[in-house]
């Protein structure tokens, strides 16, 4: 499954490189997922690179949701903002996470990689 997950708004390309960094650290992680920073947008006409906007994530069959939403959770706590995080899958549900405790994020992610029939 491909994830894209967003830093809230204005946050900036270095919240988003601050939570790559992260969970390429977290062996979980790093074990179960191909993470890749990137842009939502083409380039403009004349320009090298587009603006790194969001963090894609290719897991593997095996990745815990809940490895995903402690990872998530921890990096916000190193935030002096703790920024919204909003994840979204492939058909457009997402889920934002703000202001959460971790064990709320955790459930999030389960719901958004384990969806109920």
């Amino acid at each position: 499954m491909r994830l894209v997950i967003n830093v809230g708004e204005g946050s900036g390309e270095d919240e988003l490189r601050s939570l790559y960094d992260w969970l390429m650290t977290d062996r979980t992680v790093r074990r179960g997922a191909l993470a890749e920073l990137a842009s939502s947008k083409p380039p403009m006409a004349g320009q090298q690179s587009s603006v790194v906007d969001i963090l894609s994530l290719v897991l593997s069959s095996g990745f815990s949701a809940a490895s995903l939403g402690v990872s998530l959770a921890n990096w916000r706590l190193t935030r002096p903002q703790h920024p919204t995080v909003t994840v979204e899958r492939p058909d457009g549900t997402k889920v934002s996470i703000s202001g959460a405790a971790p064990e709320v994020e955790q459930h999030l992610m389960r719901q958004l990689l384990n969806p109920e029939p």
